[in-house]
């Protein structure tokens, strides 16, 4: 019975001295596993005389219940602890305000759309919109490029199927928001063509645009704005002075320099590549290009139903892309477009 009460006292001495559960669990198997002590004693009692056998069986059990008590309060202890140790690490502090939802902004390039209308409209301008699924007519030959014209190579773009599967040529995504300016030219015409003289057509045409192209400064979806001005004695003075205008205006610098030089394009002639230059921080002194201008090429103005003979005027389109890049900085055209909302949480 002596050496019973030793080996609990001993026992309980083990447990406590068991920091970690792990450590207990060896410490159990020391006692109660196959090669534990009590198990051992139980094994020896097929060695007593039967009448010492049955008191001797009881005290053992007696001994074995009580080492069990003792580990499973051990390991509740532990467990406790352990959990304790893991809120007070996790614990959360109430004063501290909640998360409010967070908010949404418009994406940059819209800011700039925006912005872009706001200032055309300040001069007389109109917004006009048109589809993004076009024909072929709209988007090419009435815009002085018929299908055999080098022009098209530069405007390779996304061709749509039909029922059976077959690429039709005659319907596409727009490569540029020109067709607007053909749908905005014949829609007037008709209106009005019971005057002798029409009112002058003054509109933008915002909108997102369509190309096989990808790189830093190129996407394969991107915007444009394109304006356009008919009417009696349009210039390309007028142009010249409407582009200078927005472009100072737009960004916010009187001593912006501009300059036009002499380009190519199949739906203007003249045409003109208009470049800017900054006079203040890191674009200091270096000429950009920002847009293509030129006055509408009389077989245009035919498609739209206007006399040539009668109106001119001018045309001229931007990439809102590449102005918000050089509004805010940004060297790489992809990254509006990647939904990361680390970048885009930078304009709320």
């Amino acid at each position: 019975m002596n050496n019973l009460e030793k080996l609990i006292a001993q026992a309980t001495a083990d447990f406590s001295a068991a920091n970690e559960i792990p450590r207990l669990e060896e410490v159990k198997a020391a006692y109660l596993g196959k090669e534990g002590s009590l198990t051992a004693l139980l094994k020896g009692l097929g060695k007593l005389p039967p009448e010492e056998r049955k008191a001797a069986g009881a005290n053992i059990n007696s001994a074995k219940a009580q080492v069990e008590s003792l580990l499973t309060e051990r390991r509740e202890a532990l467990r406790n602890a352990q959990l304790e140790a893991q809120l007070q690490a996790s614990a959360l502090d109430v004063t501290l305000p909640g998360r409010g939802p967070s908010r949404g902004s418009l994406h940059p390039v819209m800011r700039t759309l925006d912005r872009i209308e706001q200032l055309f409209r300040s001069i007389g301008f109109a917004v006009a919109d048109g589809p993004e699924i076009e024909t072929d007519w709209h988007n090419f030959t009435a815009l002085n490029t018929p299908g055999n014209h080098p022009a098209r190579s530069m405007h390779d773009t996304f061709y749509l199927l039909d029922a059976a599967g077959q690429v039709r040529e005659d319907v596409l995504l727009r490569t540029h928001t020109s067709p607007v300016q053909i749908r905005t030219m014949l829609a007037h015409a008709e209106q009005y063509r019971h005057l002798d003289s029409m009112p002058e057509i003054r509109v933008i045409c915002p909108g997102r645009v369509y190309r096989v192209d990808s790189d830093a400064t190129h996407s394969p979806m991107f915007h444009q704005v394109e304006g356009l001005w008919v009417g009696e004695n349009v210039s390309f003075a007028d142009l010249k002075g409407v582009v200078a205008d927005f472009l100072r205006r737009f960004f916010e610098s009187d001593d912006l320099k501009v300059r036009f030089r002499p380009s190519f394009f199949p739906f203007t002639e003249p045409s003109a590549e208009i470049d800017v230059a900054f006079m203040h921080g890191p674009m200091e002194g270096r000429w950009l290009e920002i847009a293509g201008c030129g006055m509408v090429h009389p077989n245009v103005l035919r498609c739209g139903g206007i006399d040539p003979e009668k109106y001119t005027g001018f045309a001229f389109g931007f990439g809102p892309d590449r102005l918000t890049m050089l509004r805010y900085g940004i060297n790489d055209l992809r990254l509006f477009f990647d939904g990361d909302l680390r970048f885009l949480s930078q304009f709320q």
